[in-house]
Parts: C-alpha cells; sequence; structure tokens
C-alpha cells in the first residue's frame, strides 16, 4: 500500500454544553440546535476521504495498516493511539478526572483498558476565558467531597485565564474543566473514559441529570502536588515560520507551525503523524503528487512517506502531533541550539 497523506472527515457531537456556531473552524455550522460540543477528527468511526483507504472507517483500517503507515512504535497498538478532537464549550462541561493507564487496564479493560492524558490548544477565546485545571494547594479527599456536596468545587481548582494560542497539559488524575467561550483542539490518548464529580445540576431534554462517578474519581484523583496547566512552549523563529513545540510526553508530541511560504517536513519510520490545520489554505506536496488542505482538516501522514511540502496559499497554521521517543526529541531540541532548562518545561517524561 503506497504511503499517501489521507483525509480523514469528522464526526459532530452533540451535546448540551455545545456551541451553536462553530467559529473559526466550521463558519459554515451556525444555528445549530442542539449544540455541537465536538468533532472528533480521528475517531474510529471516522471515514477516509482521500488516499488508498478512501472510503473505509479509521477504526476498520488500522488493523490493515503496515508498519510503513502505522510506524514501529505504534505497530503493536489494537487502535490508532491518538484520538484528535475540536471542542466548542458554549457552557462548562462537567468538572471530571480521568484515569491513567494502569488504573484502566485493572478496572476499565470493557471500555479499552487505557487511560486519558490530554492536551488542548486554544484556537480562539473570547475575552476573560479560563480552564481550571489541577487542585489548589491543600486540597484532600475529605474537603474535595465537602465542596462537591456544597455546589462550591470551582474555588478548589486552579483558574487559568487563557487567549488564543495558549495550551494547556492535563495528565491523568488531573481534575479539569473546560470553560466556556473557547474553540480548541484536544489531543488524547484514544479514549474516552471520563470520571464526572460535578455536573453543575444540568438536566437533558427529559429532565434527569448525567449520573456522577465520585468514589471511581476519588480513587485517581492526583491530590498533593500537581504537573498539569499552562504550558511555556519552545519556539524558533524565521522570517517566514514560526515552530513552537507545545508539549511532549510518552503518548504525543504536539507542535504547532505558523507559515506563509513553502516549507517543507520528513515523518519518522517510528510514528505516523497527524496535520490538524487550525487556519489557511494550500497544497500538500509529496513525491511527485499534491493533494489540497483547508482550515479545519484532520490529515494522516505515513510513518514511513519521507519528505513532504506544504504550500500555502493563504498563512496557515497546524498542529503536528505524533507518538515520540523522548530521549531523540530532546537530541533534537539541543542539536538546534535549545538549552535543556528551556525544552525540559515542556517535555513530561
Amino acid at each position: 500500500m503506497q504511503p499517501a497523506p489521507s483525509r480523514l472527515e469528522p464526526i459532530f457531537d452533540r451535546r448540551l454544553w455545545g456551541m451553536r456556531n462553530l467559529d473559526p473552524l466550521f463558519p459554515e455550522l451556525h444555528d445549530q440546535d442542539p449544540p455541537i460540543a465536538e468533532a472528533w477528527l480521528t475517531g474510529e468511526q471516522c471515514a477516509f476521504t482521500s488516499g488508498p483507504y478512501a472510503g473505509r472507517k479509521l477504526g476498520e483500517a488500522w488493523p490493515d495498516m503496515p508498519v510503513e503507515w502505522k510506524g514501529s512504535r505504534c505497530l503493536a497498538d489494537p487502535q490508532i493511539p491518538l484520538l484528535a478532537k475540536f471542542l466548542f464549550p458554549g457552557d462548562k462541561p462537567s468538572i471530571q478526572v480521568h484515569p491513567d493507564d494502569a488504573y484502566a487496564a485493572k478496572h476499565e479493560a470493557a471500555r479499552g483498558g487505557r487511560g486519558k492524558t490530554e492536551m488542548w490548544h486554544m484556537v480562539s477565546a473570547r475575552a476573560g476565558a479560563e480552564m481550571l485545571v489541577g487542585l489548589r494547594p491543600g486540597v484532600s479527599p475529605e474537603t474535595f467531597r465537602g465542596a462537591i456536596g456544597d455546589g462550591t468545587l470551582e474555588s478548589l481548582l486552579e483558574h487559568i485565564p487563557v487567549r488564543a494560542g495558549d495550551s494547556v497539559f492535563v495528565p491523568a488524575g488531573t481534575v479539569h474543566t473546560i470553560g466556556a467561550g473557547v474553540a480548541l483542539c484536544e489531543i488524547q490518548e484514544q479514549s474516552d473514559i471520563t470520571y464526572r464529580v460535578y455536573d453543575y445540576k444540568r438536566k437533558d431534554a427529559d429532565g434527569r441529570e448525567r449520573p456522577l462517578q465520585i468514589e471511581r474519581a476519588l480513587a485517581v484523583i492526583r491530590f498533593g502536588e500537581q504537573s498539569g496547566g499552562r504550558i511555556v512552549p519552545v519556539r524558533i523563529a524565521s522570517k517566514h515560520l514560526m515552530e513552537s513545540w507545545l508539549v511532549a510526553c510518552r503518548y504525543f508530541a504536539v507542535e504547532k507551525w505558523d507559515f506563509d511560504v513553502r516549507i517543507g517536513g520528513v515523518t519518522s519510520t517510528q510514528s505516523f503523524e497527524l496535520l490538524i490545520f487550525l487556519s489557511g489554505a494550500g497544497t500538500i506536496e509529496w513525491g511527485g503528487h499534491a493533494e489540497e488542505y483547508a482550515r479545519a482538516q484532520a490529515w494522516m501522514l505515513p510513518a514511513a512517506l519521507g519528505p513532504f511540502r506544504l504550500v500555502p496559499r493563504e498563512t496557515s497554521s497546524l498542529l503536528r502531533a505524533y507518538v515520540p521517543n523522548l530521549d531523540e526529541l530532546a537530541r533534537q531540541l539541543t542539536d538546534r541550539g535549545i538549552p535543556a532548562a528551556e525544552w525540559a518545561r515542556m517535555v513530561f517524561p
């Protein structure tokens, strides 16, 4: 199967806390009723619209993909290890937490057995927008449980003001919720295991509140020192390209590229890559072939693709996500003149 960049069609998920208008990513989607909360970009039901697997769903195609597509680090994964989404919170989702891999393997095998570490990148944010990520110092399980009961749980979380271009890291075990009025891209482990601890007493159309999973949440919450929060990226700027390394952990590395002229990249045989275009339009070129890219599209680049070029017709911005070798990534940043003290702030072993 000849490696080729392949576009995936998003699937939209409607929830109570979503938005009716999906600017700036999907301006054609407006006056949505019920509101749209999420656009899944690499869910198992997302279908390829180009490339050799066109017409097949990702979950069906992944088991058939050879190492040249998946990459050596991902060959044993039963499903694509990275889930990418756009989120559109018109209201706060629940206050929640996700388990780590060890807990999920033991207690959530029927739901895939994989934990959930994630990161968010703000595509847009209205004035005053904030994320609630991590517990403030001194919060204990007892005070946490009491705050659930009296509705003061938000006061125990760190409030992080955000604007467009900011990024936040949310490792498994970190209590969090997303503030209203943002559009963001989420990169995470391929898992949908969530334990809700507070849902603002919202009710669905049938007058029912969503169930909470307080005991399981308390079993996985990381009390004490917190490791999530705002990301301080490492940036390398040239005249026409800004490269930003946002975050790297054992599950994913995420870079941001902003460019207005032709640029090139090379895939690694260790992992496939995802290119998620946040803005702009242009052409992906490789091996004598070309495909058009546009805003809000997600493309899978096979690990063995090798050199490729991006030729913008408009100033473009994208997120590049892959499964990293952290030692190699550290060497790459060092070789580019980034001191260890700088790159260490965005690498989470």
